[in-house]
């Protein structure tokens, strides 16, 4: 019957899938020396960076961007800070005890992405997956250049980290933080606070200190690495449209 013929005709054009954009090519290296024996232009996937404070709304976004790339078909990998299988358990140890000096919690740190690099990110990028790092080398150095390291030695010690595909630092201010980290977790945390420092004996005096001084190490380091800047004192939805239009120009070299 020509009716059941159009209703057949309709469901196909109703029941595709969404198209696939295939990513485009990166131009991938080292920021400095790098890794020996992996060869950059062999690591075909794609390294995403969102950086951010606590509070700055970043788990929410990155799980937003993994239903949303691998709703389109795309293999993702996630990986983070303290997620190495080689030393993240110490490193939480060592911070529980607080008995480390600021350079030797800087080279705990620098260990756990080191292994995360070679063991997880360069074999995922190897086999054509979107790597999605919730903070990377910039979370690192802010802290540590926070605490007194030397920008040139740090850029050194980090000279093995690939060059992300983009890095989107979600900017928040000290006072929203604090209300969201009330709001999450009742309680502001000790590093996230700066108290190691010494900036005051009051704890949320410290926090605004502290997260101004990691803003303003933030914003050195966008003029030097070149990364988006993203104000994330707006709702989650605006926050998340703006990624996704990003992210669209990251896969396809433009902007539909």
């Amino acid at each position: 019957m020509p009716g059941e013929s159009n209703i057949r005709r309709k469901s196909r054009k109703t029941s595709r899938s969404p198209e696939v954009v295939m990513p485009r090519p990166s131009k991938r290296q080292f920021y400095g020396h790098g890794i020996p024996g992996v060869d950059p232009s062999r690591l075909a996937g794609k390294l995403i960076v969102v950086e951010g404070a606590d509070g700055s709304g970043r788990s929410t976004q990155l799980s937003r961007m993994v239903d949303w790339l691998e709703g389109s078909g795309h293999a993702t990998v996630q990986v983070g800070l303290k997620r190495s299988n080689l030393v993240s358990e110490e490193l939480e140890n060592a911070k529980q005890g607080n008995i480390l000096s600021h350079m030797t919690l800087g080279l705990f740190y620098a260990t756990d992405f080191a292994d995360q690099l070679e063991n997880a990110i360069i074999p995922a990028l190897k086999a054509g997956f979107i790597v999605l790092c919730d903070r990377y080398i910039y979370t690192l150095m802010a802290r540590d250049m926070v605490r007194g390291m030397e920008d040139e030695w740090l850029r050194n010690l980090y000279g093995i980290a690939l060059v992300p595909d983009a890095v989107f630092y979600l900017q928040v201010s000290p006072e929203n933080l604090v209300q969201r980290n009330f709001s999450k977790n009742q309680a502001l945390d000790y590093w996230e606070s700066g108290m190691d420092l010494g900036l005051s004996r009051d704890m949320f005096d410290s926090f605004l200190k502290y997260q101004s001084l990691l803003i303003e190490q933030f914003q050195k380091l966008q003029k030097i690495y070149g990364f988006d800047i993203v104000d994330a004192d707006q709702a989650v939805e605006k926050v998340d449209g703006l990624l996704r239009r990003k992210m669209r120009k990251v896969l396809t070299g433009h902007d539909k």
